[in-house]
């Protein structure tokens, strides 16, 4: 599952590897460095029987699934974890591409449950993944941008307040440059810009793609319509028929504030900006 960010990602991939035959790395596989491989067998049996107050992301104490960045950067490499772009397959060395390979692999063959699903946030790395797991199918969680943006002003660990550097790496290409040191260097305007180009970037990388091999999930359509969502991606990658997850899909109370609620927080001068800014890629995915 593949996502910008603050974009609902982790709510639609929490409530998936609820379902008994999917198999994911958890939390706990991130933070415990000592903990035996074998363990992780139980990730789903552990996770499925436990109430939802003690899964819920913000919790000091809890159990869930996890993107795994302290593993990927200790198992795989800081070139895949700490990456400011999207890897390519040209960015796969034969040795990069076999940690790759043992990373998932190893973890999917000791929880042997039909799919194995793992949440990566940031750029989109498909190209590369696909040509470790030829077969990987990848959905990709999208996000009105403007809520993005307030919610992105809204964290403490947003990178974007250190300027361009903690984004992308580097200095804006001259043209967006230019647009944000006219809004004053704006960090809701810088946010826009960092959203607008990884959206054109999930959609390069989607369009290089086989069509089967991706599907695009708006957020705002898993909040207005559940079943029609869990149906579609049931279909896409493969999940028999559980009556008791979907029991539980259809019981849990997803917590989301008004959808326009960004219009209060941002007020409407930086709206503006922001929706100037993006106006293609919210066109592009259906915001405007």
């Amino acid at each position: 599952m593949l996502s910008y960010g603050r974009s609902g990602s982790t709510i639609l991939a929490d409530m998936l590897t609820r379902h008994p035959d999917v198999g994911f790395v958890s939390n706990v596989d991130d933070r415990v460095r000592w903990l035996p491989r074998p363990a992780q067998r139980y990730n789903s049996a552990v996770y499925r029987r436990l109430p939802q107050r003690y899964t819920e992301k913000g919790r000091r104490v809890r159990f869930a699934p996890s993107e795994g960045w302290r593993l990927l950067e200790r198992e795989v490499s800081p070139i895949f974890a700490r990456a400011h772009r999207t890897l390519s397959a040209a960015d796969g060395t034969p040795w990069l591409n076999r940690r790759l390979l043992e990373f998932f692999g190893t973890r999917a063959t000791i929880q042997d449950r039909p799919v194995f699903l793992h949440k990566l946030t940031g750029w989109p790395h498909a190209d590369l993944l696909r040509t470790v797991f030829p077969t990987a199918r990848f959905i990709h969680v999208v996000r009105d941008g403007r809520a993005v943006v307030d919610s992105d002003l809204r964290t403490s660990w947003w990178p974007g307040f250190a300027g361009p550097t903690g984004m992308v790496g580097g200095p804006l290409p001259p043209d967006d440059d230019a647009v944000w040191r006219r809004s004053g260097r704006s960090h809701a305007v810088l946010a826009a810009i960092v959203w607008r180009t990884a959206m054109r970037e999930f959609a390069r990388v989607r369009d290089s793609l086989p069509e089967e091999s991706w599907i695009d999930v708006r957020f705002e359509d898993l909040l207005e319509d559940r079943e029609q969502v869990f149906k579609r991606l049931a279909h896409f990658i493969g999940l028999a028929p559980s009556p008791g997850f979907d029991t539980w899909i259809d019981r849990t109370e997803l917590r989301s504030g008004p959808a326009d609620s960004f219009r209060r927080n941002l007020g409407a001068d930086t709206l503006r900006e922001v929706e100037t800014v993006m106006a293609d890629e919210l066109s592009r995915w259906g915001y405007v």
